[in-house]
Parts: structure tokens; sequence; C-alpha cells
């Protein structure tokens, strides 16, 4: 899910210096390479996109394939949690070592490597013969996700330095990122009906021969930045802290926010990041270095990322458990009933990233891509029953949601990274995806706990009686749907206010520079 800078046709005009108290910084030159023909980074975009598409895929399409997979290897209904929990673990913890390490060693390096790390754990869960073995293929798939995440966007950012080429760029990966959980419930109901839960995961090996491949042939081997250095303090207090807080999340799904691991972990990690913001303020080459995440550009943006990650889990989530359990549609077909909001997502991403950026800003296209987005949470929340017509209630509200967060992701996704210098391009890639991860476990932990105690409260109310449990689940999912709606809202706000006014527009080489709207 990167930052946003862009030259329109009036800002071809601007002075070369920077307005009175306007902020200078390092960013992208805008001008390509001699050997940088436009073929070659189109393809180079369709290499990363399926790189990020094998990452965001596995959080829906693993979940569409558990019940079939608890059922072939038995393992129990406390266990089942684990293969979630020991991908997000991985992932999340080395996520920003991943975006470093990218800048240290090279991304094409790096891009490989993730790739066929992650085919080749993909390819260990899905021989597995028993649980230990699904779970340490589960975790070493997101150990090398967060090598391949970081590299993936990181790699987007430094090939598309043209303004025009890089809002449709990224306005097609804002798309991904924004649908790949949609495509993957599709893809994982057809896979798991149709063929095995194993081909949920044996599919990325197939994505990543393709990617891998191409990637070998069509990437450029980029030069080590000699001064670029692995913060090894920082790394363990970020990596303790970011498992603390992921598994002080997931405990909370499962056991709830007042048990005593859920509260030490979640203290122990906030503790720990904090320290390691401390540090990266004291140390010569921190892991993050604290100029990237203060841009309010950029800041604004892995907010918006973050906090759209939380309400996104209530529209797959629940939104599947009502397609499935009240109205009985078939995985297939719950699959294929998302897909037009993954094709407003697409169209309002590239349109929105390529066409109104330029002209109009994050600051005011974000906050309206929430505002949207919530809006089509109100129609589901307001509308849903027992009964209820798909096309008259559902598709609407998928096709508003859709449109909203393309704003949302297009803009954001360019706006994240736009401005970082290429040797801090990695770290500011794996924040974006560090915000959605952490973004969407707190989104696990809290709707689910919420929905959980709304169906507690309705059935006492209630009773227990067949019809009873039908309509609180309703209930739960309704109420689900609320407060996705008022996170979207609340988003909107606070990044209304981060994101600074303007454009950011480029008027010299290694200069960006953000100019009063």
């Amino acid at each position: 899910m990167p930052g946003s800078g862009y030259l329109t046709g009036m800002a071809q005009d601007a002075q070369p210096a920077a307005a009175p108290g306007v902020t200078r910084s390092a960013g992208p030159t805008g001008q390509s390479g001699p050997d940088d023909d436009s073929a070659r980074r189109w393809l180079i975009l369709g290499v990363v996109c399926l790189g990020q598409l094998m990452v965001v895929l596995d959080a829906t399409v693993v979940n569409i394939a558990l019940p079939s997979a608890q059922r072939d290897l038995a393992f129990s209904n406390a266990d089942r949690q684990w293969v979630v929990t020991a991908y997000s673990l991985a992932f999340g913890g080395l996520l920003l070592l991943g975006g470093r390490l990218a800048d240290l060693v090279g991304r094409k390096r790096m891009l490989i490597i993730g790739m066929a790390g992650f085919a080749a754990a993909s390819a260990l869960a899905g021989a597995a013969t028993d649980f230990p073995m699904l779970l340490a293929g589960r975790a070493i798939q997101g150990a090398f996700g967060a090598l391949l995440a970081p590299a993936a966007l990181s790699t987007l950012t430094i090939t598309f330095t043209n303004p025009a080429e890089r809002g449709r760029a990224f306005g097609v990966f804002g798309a991904i990122a924004g649908a790949g959980g949609a495509i993957g419930l599709l893809l994982g109901g057809v896979l798991t009906q149709y063929l095995s839960w194993r081909w949920c995961l044996y599919v990325n090996v197939v994505f990543s021969v393709v990617a891998v491949t191409a990637a070998v042939r069509l990437l450029r081997r980029d030069r080590r930045d000699p001064d670029v250095r692995l913060d090894v303090p920082g790394t363990v207090l970020v990596v303790a802290g970011l498992i603390g807080i992921v598994y002080g999340l997931s405990e909370a799904d499962t056991k709830g926010w007042g048990a005593p691991l859920t509260i030490g972990l979640l203290i122990a990690g906030a503790v720990l990041l904090a320290a390691f913001v401390l540090t990266e303020r004291r140390v010569a080459h921190p892991l993050l270095p604290l100029r990237i995440v203060l841009d309010r550009f950029r800041g604004g943006a892995y907010l918006a990322i973050g906090l759209s990650a939380i309400g996104l889990f209530g529209v797959f989530l629940f939104l599947t458990y009502y397609l499935e359990e009240i109205l009985a549609y078939s995985p297939v077909v719950t699959g294929v009933a998302f897909l037009p909001m993954i094709i407003a997502l697409i169209a309002s991403s590239t349109i929105s990233s390529g066409l109104l950026m330029p002209r109009l800003g994050p600051r005011l296209l974000v906050p309206t891509g929430l505002v949207v987005a919530a809006g089509g949470m109100v129609i589901l929340a307001t509308q849903l029953g027992l009964t209820v017509n798909y096309a008259a209630v559902i598709l609407p509200a998928l096709i508003v949601i859709g449109l909203g967060l393309g704003l949302v992701f297009g803009c954001g996704l360019n706006t994240a990274t736009y401005g970082a210098d290429a040797a801090d391009a990695g770290v500011a890639s794996a924040m974006v995806n560090t915000c959605q991860q952490v973004g969407g476990s707190i989104g696990t932990a809290l709707l689910n706990t919420i929905a959980a105690s709304a169906l507690s409260s309705y059935l006492v109310t209630h009773g227990t009686s067949a019809a009873a449990q039908a309509d609180g689940a309703v209930h739960s999912y309704v109420v689900a749907f609320w407060v996705s709606a008022a996170i979207f809202a609340g988003a909107a706000a606070v990044c209304a206010l981060v994101l600074r006014s303007g454009l950011l527009i480029q008027n010299e080489p290694g200069a960006a520079v953000p100019v009063a709207a």
C-alpha cells in the first residue's frame, strides 16, 4: 500500500525556488535514464504487481482453505488460529528489517530472494502432512513475505520517476493492494472447491516462477549505497516490538482484551517501539530515519493506509460470513459477489492516481475516499437483514466502497513513498506494509471482539433459538459495519488534519517541492 508527487501542466511553469515557508525535500528526479525504455518499465510493473499479489492474496486465500486443511490434518480449533498467526508474526515483525535489507543489498536481489523463498515456503506448507509442518511453512512464508513486499514497492518507486507514468503505475499497484483480499476470496473458493486446499498454497509457486523469470531478465542490478548500514539495536527493538503488538492483537481476538497475556504483550510491544523511536533519534545509521514518517505527506499517507486497513477488515470478513452463512452462497459465488468492488476499486485507483492527484493533491482525495467508503458501510449497516436482494443492496454498497478505497489506496500508496531518497526507498516502502499489517491485526481483534459481544448481548435478550441465532448473527455484522463506517469517517478527519495542502511538483533534478494549492 506510496507517495504522491506530480507535475501538472500548470506546475511546469513553477519557479525553481521553493515558495516562502515551504520545505524542500529530496525526491525522484523525474527523468528516465537513457536505457529505461517505457516498455521495460511497464513490464517491471507487472513483475512488481505479481509479487505484491502473492503477499496480499495470502491473507484471504488461506482463510478460505483453513476448514478443509483442518479436516485433512486433524488439528484443533485452538491450533487453527496459529496457521494465520505464525504468518502474521513473521511478516509483521520483520517488515522494517526487510525494507532496510532492500536498501542495503539491492532491491533486485531482495525481490528475487523474497519471491523464490515465499514460493518454496508455500510449497512446504501445501505439502504438509501434519500441523507442525504446516505451521513451519506459514512462518517461513511470512519471513520471506517481509523481504518481498518492501522490495516490490521500492522497486516501483525507483523505476517510475516520471510524474505522469508514476501516477498510472501507482494507480495499478494500489488497485492490486486494495483488491487483492477480494481476489483471494474468489481464487481460494475456486481452488478449494474444485481442486484442494493445498492449491491455495501451491498457486504461489506458479506466480513465483513467472515473476522470478521476468525479474531476472528485466531488473537491472542496483548498486549498494555505501551510506546504508544495518542498525542492530533498532532492528532488535522494532522486531520484538512489532511481534509483541501483532501477537497481542491475535491473543485479544481469541482470548479477549482483558486476558493477562494480551495486556502484557501489548504493553511490552508499545514500550519496545517507544524505545525504538528514542534509539532512532540517536544512532548514526537508523533503521527507520524519522524524516520518513515526520514528513506530513508521507505520515498522513501511512495513517490513511493503516486506518483504512482496520475498516476494510469489516468488508471482507463479516460480509463473507453474511453471504455464506445467512444467504447460503457457496465460496465461489461469494468470491464472484466481490468482483464489482474489485472493478470499482481498480477503476478508481488508476483514475485518481493518474489524473486527479496532479490537480487536486492527496489532502482532498484521500479523506474524500475514506468518506465515500464510510458511506458504503452505512448502506450495508442500514439495509442488511435475513433476506436481502444482492443487486439492490449489497452490489451498490460494494461499488461505493470500492470507489472510495480506490481513492485511498491509489493516492495513499503514491504519497507514502514520494520524495524518499533512493537509499531510503526500501524502508519507506516497508512502512506501508507495516501500517497495513498492524492495521489489519487491529481490525481483526477489534471488530471480531465487538461483533462477538454484540451477538452475546442479543442472545441474552432474545433467547438462543435458531431464529434468534440467525437474527443475532446479522445484528453482529451490522454492528461491525457501523464501527467500520465510524473508523473510515474518523480516519478521514485525521488525514485531513495531518496531510498538507498542495501538490508535490518536481522542478529541478533531485528535488520535490511542496507547493501550496
